[in-house]
């Protein structure tokens, strides 16, 4: 189990605004020729451009009402926490399906031997402090009594490079899956650093796979070109993205306004 030293008073912006303050600045119209860009590609030039192991929650009806409800400035805080547990578990589940499988025969209750599968041992997640905690019950859900470690990632004040202040992990985290959960990537920066952290405790680049909801194309070249063997399930490629998530879903201004408090949460 690995802890690093106590957030600074920035410390508690890491998460989301690490991501805002590094996101380039973009002219409405270039957000709209981006967005026509991406929505008129077609999975497999997605695929083409980003590498296989970038995978898109598949846009059904669904999916896409979830994604404006989300996105709609007028959602209730209660209706925004509802549909967004709602996408949560969509993308959880769909990240399940990227953890290996072995061969498993069972018996039934009729005597018969039926032909199924059954995941590898070894699985966990690990939360990307504070907004990514918001996709732990979605994860537990699916995978009951599923360890999960934390990271804290905080912006300098200054400099506005992204680092780890606190991560927490099994300790036998380098031989497990790691389903690594971060709903918001404006630029990648913030997950680049998580990552880098889950190396140096001795997990496999391919063991990682980042459970996302959204992700802007530059946060997406950046990780992919950073870290090509791991899996990436996102639900949307869209140019900007709803960085109001975490305070909105946790309905506070903690990150912002009570430095000291979230260092007491994370250490006691």
């Amino acid at each position: 189990m690995c802890t690093g030293g106590s957030p600074s008073s920035n410390g508690s912006q890491a998460g989301d605004s690490t991501e805002t303050e590094q996101q380039p600045p973009a002219t409405q119209q270039q957000e709209q020729t981006l967005r026509r860009a991406i929505e008129a590609s077609t999975t497999e030039e997605i695929l083409a451009e980003y590498g296989e192991n970038l995978k898109l929650l598949t846009l059904n009806s669904q999916v896409a009402e979830l994604l404006t409800i989300i996105r709609d400035k007028n959602t209730s805080r209660s209706d925004f926490k509802f549909y967004a547990d709602r996408l949560i578990r969509l993308v959880i589940e769909e990240s399940l399906n990227q953890l290996p499988y072995t061969d498993c025969d069972v018996e039934t209750p009729t005597g018969a031997i039926y032909e199924g599968l059954k995941y590898r041992s070894g699985n966990c997640g690990v939360s990307i402090i504070r907004s990514g905690e918001a996709m732990e019950q979605g994860l537990r859900d699916c995978c009951r009594s599923i360890r999960i470690g934390k990271i804290l990632v905080e912006s300098d004040a200054n400099t506005h490079e992204a680092r780890v202040v606190y991560a927490r992990f099994p300790d036998d985290i380098g031989s497990r899956q790691v389903l690594l959960m971060y709903p918001i990537m404006s630029t990648g920066n913030t997950v680049l650093q998580a990552v880098n952290v889950l190396r140096e405790h001795g997990v496999p680049e391919k063991c990682i796979i980042l459970s996302n909801l959204f992700c802007t194309p530059v946060a997406a070249r950046t990780v992919v070109n950073a870290f090509p063997k791991m899996k990436i399930l996102t639900s949307e490629l869209h140019p900007v993205a709803p960085n109001h998530f975490g305070q909105k879903y946790f309905d506070d201004e903690l990150e912002e306004e009570d430095p000291q408090l979230l260092s007491n949460i994370i250490f006691n």
